[in-house]
């Protein structure tokens, strides 16, 4: 077993560029949240007062997931996936329901959503059985039925509840991390072939509001003041911010409370209508800054395991990244995935926090482990 070890060059070689983004974006996503909070009175905790303390919590969680050396948490990987699967169960059975969904467990002093916990897990099980099961040549499909197995389980648990884009959001990450570990084209081919097969079937699985959501994202104008409210409301407000916003707290479909959803799917539009184009840019720079960095810290990784952990983390916010934004354009269906770092919400602020931190273990190891 490798035990946990202080290194004074684990602190010599911090990595400050890694954390001064994160905590720039969340800085960002606080200001934001107040914002979007300002016209309302009388709530018990104000929405930005309860972001700060998921941030404090999650940097906690974060330099917990720093200062264990990853592969002493690799060796407990399936463990953390188990432990994980039984969450999922658990709220299945004692979740309670919020609009629809029974996604969250209510511990009493907080609430968590087992969910978001699932995506971190995941690429850690998975980097787990990549680094395990090394091989020179291309996967091919028979040698990927265990990672097909230990998506697949998560995916259907989740998918029940329903959430469907945490369900997605799971194949996306997997996927990308066996096209990255490397797949047989062949293999590739049948997969991608048996994805398109399934999509008509997958379709009398969904529920009505999921179809409506997808048949809105086509044609939102057919129905402004219902179905397509949401996306048709969130461009007016990106459009109306213009060139260089309106400026901060003073935003009309963020102040009038027109935008819905504007603290959690949502919060890139009200950011956008207060602060422009010009925001929108240093917003969209700052995570783009935090993608490649994130990848060059797979690039720089001393072994296969720190490389696939650094990838898997990095992919995971580029998707997050990705279809939230695309969302509250237009430019692809809402399924309510939250935007790294801004969206309001406390499972999915720490369980990303700690993937910062495991990044930021696999950069600082990059100068301790030996090839």
């Amino acid at each position: 077993m490798i035990f946990v070890k202080f290194d004074r060059r684990i602190f010599k070689h911090f990595d400050w560029t890694l954390l001064a983004l994160v905590l720039s974006i969340c800085g960002i996503g606080i200001l934001n949240i107040y914002s979007t909070g300002a016209s309302v009175i009388d709530a018990p905790v104000a929405p930005y007062i309860k972001q700060i303390q998921w941030v404090l919590l999650g940097l906690l969680f974060m330099i917990i997931a720093f200062l264990i050396d990853y592969r002493v948490i690799n060796q407990f990987a399936y463990i953390i996936y188990g432990a994980s699967i039984l969450l999922l169960l658990v709220v299945a059975v004692f979740g309670y329901a919020s609009h629809g969904a029974q996604r969250w467990l209510d511990l009493g002093v907080v609430t968590i959503q087992p969910s978001e916990m699932m995506k971190l897990t995941l690429i850690i099980a998975l980097a787990r059985y990549f680094d395990d099961h090394k091989s020179m040549e291309p996967y091919r499909l028979r040698e990927l039925f265990i990672p097909f197995l230990i998506v697949m389980l998560p995916f259907a648990l989740i998918l029940k509840q329903p959430d469907l884009g945490t369900g997605l959001m799971l194949l996306m990450i997997c996927s990308s991390m066996v096209i990255f570990v490397g797949m047989n084209w062949k293999s590739m081919l049948i997969a991608l072939a048996g994805v398109l097969s399934l999509v008509p079937i997958m379709w009398q699985f969904l529920k009505d509001y999921q179809k409506e959501r997808l048949l809105t994202f086509l044609y939102p104008e057919n129905d402004p003041l219902g179905a397509g409210y949401h996306i048709l409301q969130s461009i007016i407000a990106i459009g109306s911010g213009g060139f260089f916003g309106k400026g901060y707290l003073q935003g009309s479909q963020t102040q009038l409370k027109f935008l819905p959803e504007q603290q959690t799917d949502f919060v890139f539009s009200v950011f956008a209508e207060e602060w422009g184009f010009i925001g929108g840019l240093i917003l969209v720079m700052l995570f783009m800054s935090l993608m490649i960095w994130g990848f060059k810290i797979a690039l720089h990784s001393k072994d296969l395991l720190g490389t696939i952990l650094a990838f898997g983390i990095t992919v995971l916010i580029v998707w997050q990244v990705f279809i939230n934004m695309g969302m509250v354009l237009g430019l692809v269906p809402v399924v309510g995935i939250p935007l790294p770092f801004l969206s309001y919400g406390g499972s999915a602020m720490v369980s990303l926090l700690a993937a910062i931190g495991l990044l930021m273990n696999v950069s600082v190891r990059r100068f301790i482990l030996q090839r």
